[in-house]
């Protein structure tokens, strides 16, 4: 099995070479020209929009994926391009039959049916493919509840359903595949992935790792704290934590081991690290967007609500690697090493302004699809301008990149689109001319063809969790569950949360995020409300730990990525990287009880104090520079057990929301300081001084 085959999330894939790679190469530049299409002009009606683009999904997913690791993956076999093809097919047929489907709602022919049936065995068998064996055999556990949930003990049974219901419900309406799940991932998912996919092919991931190794890198511990840097910064573009390891891990997982990093540590870092990238604004993880549909709210609420806790989630990474490199006495990089970070700020400060440009847009009240298809637009420009340079220089580059800048912002105003479709096309064609111009073309093919192939994956599992939604909404088994968490919450919220985070931890073990996300929060973030928990909260406490679970053995897809750079035991790497994240395990239950660190109010309609949130925010320091020195066991100089077990309970006393805890907090922290820092003074040698 192939290196990215054996640890990748997205399984086995064919490895194509010839008139096949040509084949999805095709695929793949039609289906993100459709999606484009749509982002711009958005030309069908919601149902066939969302259906053609899980028929190109299924299709790619064939075609790039074989039907076990024992197959033959150098071609791709005829009954898979012929079922590719039948996906496809029956993902038009939404549209061919729109208006018939529409005539008769509620009483399906059994044409309906039949294609209803077959699409529906397709995507399964896709998403094994895709995504492993574990969430198709959820779903299908689901499925199987709804079919027969009839015949199981009255506390969990529901009244029965037949066939064509079930079909209709996940494959005919919105309710089910066709879901707001689906319906995010056919606009915004899809288009903030290719987004990254074009910055990272115009250079960006060598811009953030030039930015951190210049200004941490001759630090203590400078390599592990230029992955941490890197990966931080690579996730506001990324959403993906898998693809972050193979990505940036593969410059910062070999240099951590140069410099007497353990390979598990440096795996686990990397990890650790990437992960935070779906929480860290402004393009966070397709689950940003999910949720923001689901709760109804516009994008940039959830962005303000996750911005304290992603910081402090990587300010947790940077002081762990901090107290590691103590503890383990590690320098920093030699200064002729270290780049000059402004120096390539300058050289290509043109990566940063689409960034800059999605951020004002999000924060400004722009939709996250206008902002999008803009900042799309704008690194397409960049690209396309850098090319020109080549060509003719920089002075060409210039004065085509503000003419086309100037076209852009034009748009925004008054002429809609087509101006910066204009601008995109002359500057095309002007790269068909010049020296040069052909590589920068293929920059632009090309991420558009991974930008496809990366969304596969993210759509299959978009898809096919909403089989559980489906089944979930005809049946109202949520509210079972709900009830249960309800009843445990009124002796205790804590432990209501406890059984949350468990059942996210172990849906975790096999399915990805986006999947964990959406079933759990259908289930247990309603109950959460209901005990007092603002809506966002609740479900940003659900998102938290479907992202530890990618980190937690003993199916840690995130250690696994990194096990494959480093070359160490996934299990050793998953547990490290549990250690790193600690704070990821605190950070949410603090917000539950403060609010505040999530920007949010305990009751609508309440004022939101930014003395409140300083205070919240400095005793989340505070307990993550406590929990950080007794996990490690080092601050100043290696802890003994003794000072490691006082420091955990200071953490912990600040956490708690109790009554007089933040007091008798602060009081242990500042006499388990002033311990420490008069015993390691004491300990170290004297200074001897010359005759």
């Amino acid at each position: 099995m192939s290196h990215d085959a054996a640890f990748d999330e997205t399984g086995v894939k064919r490895e194509l070479t010839g008139h096949a790679a040509r084949l999805v190469a095709g695929v793949a530049l039609a289906f993100s020209t459709y999606q484009l299409i749509i982002a711009a002009f958005a030309p069908l009606s919601s149902l066939p929009t969302r259906s053609i683009h899980v028929g190109f999904l299924l299709a790619l997913a064939y075609l790039i994926h074989p039907v076990s690791a024992r197959a033959n993956r150098s071609r791709i076999a005829v009954h898979d391009g012929l079922i590719a093809l039948c996906c496809f097919m029956i993902g038009l047929y939404h549209l061919v039959f729109e208006q018939a489907l529409i005539q008769r709602a509620g009483d399906p022919s059994m044409t309906d049916l039949v294609v209803g049936a077959l699409f529906i065995i397709l995507l399964f068998e896709a998403a094994r493919r895709v995504l492993g064996n574990a969430l198709p055999t959820i779903c299908a556990i689901f499925l199987a509840y709804g079919m027969f949930g009839q015949y199981l003990p009255d506390a969990i049974a529901h009244r029965p359903f037949g066939v064509d219901q079930f079909i209709s419900q996940l494959y005919l309406g919105t309710e089910g595949i066709f879901g707001i799940p689906t319906l995010v991932s056919a606009t915004y998912i899809f288009l903030f992935i290719l987004f990254g996919t074009f910055l990272e092919h115009a250079g960006m991931i060598n811009l953030f790792n030039s930015i951190a190794l210049g200004f941490v890198g001759q630090s203590r511990g400078g390599p592990a704290k230029v992955a941490v840097i890197s990966s931080g910064m690579m996730g506001t573009i990324s959403g993906s934590g898998i693809a972050n390891v193979l990505t940036v891990g593969q410059f910062t997982i070999p240099l951590m081991k140069r410099f007497g990093y353990s390979s598990i540590f440096a795996g686990a870092v990397e990890a650790t690290s990437s992960m935070g990238g779906q929480i860290m604004p402004p393009v966070m993880g397709a689950v940003a967007f999910i949720m923001a549909e689901t709760l109804n709210v516009p994008y940039v609420t959830i962005v303000k609500a996750a911005v304290v806790p992603a910081i402090l989630y990587y300010a947790t990474a940077f002081w762990m690697v901090h107290l590691e490199a103590g503890r383990a006495g590690l320098m920093g990089l030699p200064k002729e090493e270290c780049p000059n970070p402004w120096q390539a700020i300058g050289r290509r400060w043109y990566l940063l302004l689409p960034l800059a440009v999605l951020v004002f847009m999000l924060f400004d009240g722009f939709t996250p699809m206008f902002s999008g298809i803009i900042g799309l637009a704008l690194t397409s420009m960049l690209i396309l301008g850098v090319g020109i340079a080549s060509g003719f220089g920089s002075t060409a580059f210039r004065l085509g990149f503000w003419i086309a800048l100037g076209l852009a912002t034009a748009s925004f105003f008054k002429y809609g689109i087509w101006p910066i479709i204009v601008a995109i096309a002359l500057l095309v064609a002007v790269n068909f001319t010049i020296k040069g111009g052909h590589a920068t073309l293929r920059i632009m093919r090309n991420s558009l063809v991974d930008g496809a192939r990366q969304a596969v994956p993210v759509g299959i599992a978009c898809a096919i969790v909403g089989v559980i939604i489906g089944v979930l909404t005809l049946t109202g088994t949520a509210s079972n569950f709900a009830e249960f968490v309800l009843h445990v919450g009124s002796e205790s919220l804590f432990l209501s949360l406890l059984l949350t985070m468990i059942v996210c931890l172990i849906l975790g073990m096999g399915i990805p995020t986006i999947p964990n996300y959406i079933i759990t929060s259908a289930i247990a973030a309603p109950a959460l409300l209901k005990l007092g928990v603002p809506l966002i909260v609740s479900h940003m406490f659900v998102f938290y730990f479907g992202i530890m679970a990618d980190l937690t053995p003993p199916v840690a897809l995130a250690a696994f990525a990194a096990a494959s750079i480093a070359k160490a035991s996934p299990m050793k790497i998953g547990w490290k990287a549990t250690h790193i994240a600690i704070a990821g395990f605190v950070i949410p239950y603090m917000a539950v009880y403060d609010p505040a660190l999530m920007l949010q109010t305990a009751k609508p309609g309440e004022s939101l104090s930014i003395v409140a949130v300083l205070y919240v925010v400095f005793k989340a320091l505070v307990a993550i520079g406590l929990w950080g020195g007794a996990a490690v066991g080092y601050l100043r100089a290696r802890l003994n057990w003794l000072e490691r077990f006082v420091a955990f309970g200071a953490a912990a006393l600040l956490v708690a929301a109790v009554p007089w805890t933040d007091q008798a907090g602060f009081v242990a922290t500042a006499g388990f300081i002033a311990w420490h820092v008069w015993r390691s003074r004491r300990a170290q040698p004297p200074v001897k001084v010359p005759a």
